[in-house]
């Protein structure tokens, strides 16, 4: 850890800052999304409708439980920012609807605060978000740039985090500017972790997709659970495009603007070769439709990113959270709609359904 709390850490942790605040303006204002024509892959499935669901709409419960936590809903806020002033306002607006609304929530990559603690305000949620499942977040690759376990132990104190997620985002750091490209013997580095915390520790990608080959390693590790992260949302090559000066780095990111295993794919293959893992579907997830199925998939959760801030949690006051509240209370609405239509009382149900077909 010298090389992170020497003298240097201070411009490491401005240059850091600034590149959330690019972030965050980018993917608000530019189109970022992949591609693909897959896109996230729901819509190769299709729910056969039940005329008859012998049950009422009122009845159908949405609870369930996320390594003993209690949630609402099986639903996420997936990892996105912090590190700014205006991150960590949009961080707070996110935690306090998702403890409203029962959702567990993710907090963005905290390398900013490990690099330089007093950042911690704009990632710390627990106040807003005091009983729901918080996730803290580091990217593995800093594992081969001076990391390890102690910001790990780091990162989960400073937000009284209940587990950690370690962020695959290879194509992205070779996009980025002032990317970090070194991947190489990450796998240990991973299992190291996963011994000596004792919190969950899973793993995501960012939005390009993990499959099940890869999560079989992962689990072979000790990874906890895993986070799909599919394409068929934001592309962070596409984000990185708009970041650089460099005109072979902004013209090569065209031709990865369909790239990336598409969510849907990613549950499917990850829950069939490994049905006990824990998994989050996210990547792309727009509603609560996708979120059934999803989890009809096989998914535990369905996590949701950008869909979540159609400028709401970036601007300000009450309006802006009411905005949010009105996005979280959609999905759910769909999803419940939707297990109402195939006669899913529960999420158990809703796992357990023969009423998903490819489309």
């Amino acid at each position: 850890m010298s090389g992170i709390e020497s003298s240097s850490a201070a411009p490491l942790a401005d240059a850091t800052a600034k590149r959330k605040g690019e972030h965050i303006a980018i993917c608000l204002q530019e189109e970022v999304e992949g591609t693909g024509g897959a896109g996230n892959g729901f819509q190769r499935y299709r729910f056969k409708h039940n005329a008859l669901p012998e049950l009422s709409f009122q009845d159908i419960s949405l609870e369930t439980e996320w390594f003993g936590k209690r949630l609402s809903a099986p639903l996420l806020v997936s990892s996105m920012t912090g590190g700014t002033d205006e991150a960590g306002a949009i961080n707070r607006r996110l935690a306090a609807v998702a403890e409203r609304q029962g959702w567990a929530i993710g907090v963005g990559s905290m390398r900013a605060v490990i690099e330089q603690e007093e950042l911690a305000a704009t990632f710390d949620i627990r106040k807003q978000a005091p009983t729901v499942p918080v996730i803290a977040n580091l990217g593995a690759v800093q594992f081969n740039y001076g990391y390890g376990l102690e910001a790990c132990l780091k990162a989960v104190a400073l937000v009284h985090a209940d587990a950690l997620v370690l962020h695959l985002n290879s194509l992205q750091e070779i996009f980025q500017p002032e990317g970090d490209t070194d991947f190489y013997g990450l796998l240990q580095k991973i299992e190291e972790v996963c011994r000596g915390l004792s919190v969950p520790v899973g793993v995501k990608e960012v939005g390009w997709g993990i499959d099940a080959e890869t999560a079989v390693r992962l689990r072979d590790a000790g990874v906890a659970f895993i986070d799909a992260a599919g394409a068929g949302g934001t592309s962070w090559s596409q984000v990185e495009k708009f970041r650089t000066s460099d005109p072979v780095q902004r013209a090569a990111a065209e031709a990865f603007a369909d790239w990336g295993n598409p969510t849907a794919e990613c549950v499917a293959e990850i829950h069939s070769a490994l049905p006990d893992m824990p998994l989050i579907a996210s990547g792309g997830l727009h509603n609560g439709v996708e979120a059934a199925k999803a989890l009809a998939l096989g998914a535990d959760l369905a996590g949701y990113g950008r869909a979540l801030l159609p400028r709401a949690a970036a601007g300000s006051g009450e309006l802006s959270e009411a905005l949010l509240l009105e996005q979280f209370r959609r999905i759910e609405f769909e999803l419940r709609a939707a297990m109402f239509g195939i006669g899913a009382g529960s999420i158990q149900e809703l796992r357990c359904t023969k009423r998903l077909v490819k489309a």
